[in-house]
């Protein structure tokens, strides 16, 4: 399948929420909270003339979606980018494509497409500075022989969900970071 027949067997954002079964309510906490800055409006606008579309490789679990999803959403109204949602294990075909470091199937993947459906951009699945700090949160984890280790992983996604869905400055990084790669 060619991207456009992809980006057509998505689901609308609307569907994609409306089926959540886990993060719902943060994912829109943040979609009702982050406005992308009022200086970049005009910028963003300027994206309508490309005709972008999205494919948005997700799963509902996945707390970097959680906080990713709700980012680009505001970048698209902006942006009059449509949006389609594809759940990354019912879609390993496409999602092989895109593959984290060439090994991992991480998420989520935004693949941006021209109205001809050639590929523009891809981003994924965190922000620079995320990427650093799970990095460094990983790193404080005893190794996985200990027998504290996954009491001590679980407290580390606890925490890191917090952050998430409260820390604008991280909704600010991934905002920038989307956009960076859009430009």
């Amino acid at each position: 399948m060619n991207l456009v027949d992809w980006f057509n067997k998505g689901m609308t954002s609307e569907e994609y929420i409306n089926s959540m079964e886990k993060h719902q309510e943060n994912l829109q906490t943040i979609l009702q909270k982050f406005e992308v800055p009022v200086g970049d409006e005009a910028s963003l606008a300027k994206l309508k003339d490309e005709e972008l579309r999205v494919i948005v490789l997700t799963e509902d679990w996945c707390g970097d979606a959680m906080v990713n999803v709700p980012i680009l959403l505001k970048i698209a109204e902006k942006s009059g980018i449509e949006v389609r949602m594809l759940l990354r294990d019912q879609n390993l075909e496409l999602m092989d494509q895109y593959l984290t470091n060439g090994t991992s199937r991480a998420i989520p993947i935004f693949v941006f497409i021209d109205k001809e459906g050639n590929e523009r951009a891809v981003w994924g699945p965190r922000a620079e500075s995320v990427q650093q700090y799970v990095d460094e949160q990983r790193s404080m984890l005893p190794s996985k022989e200990d027998e504290t280790f996954a009491e001590k992983q679980s407290e580390m996604y606890a925490q890191m969900m917090d952050k998430y869905v409260t820390d604008s400055t991280v909704w600010d990084d991934v905002y920038s970071s989307i956009k960076n790669r859009l430009q």
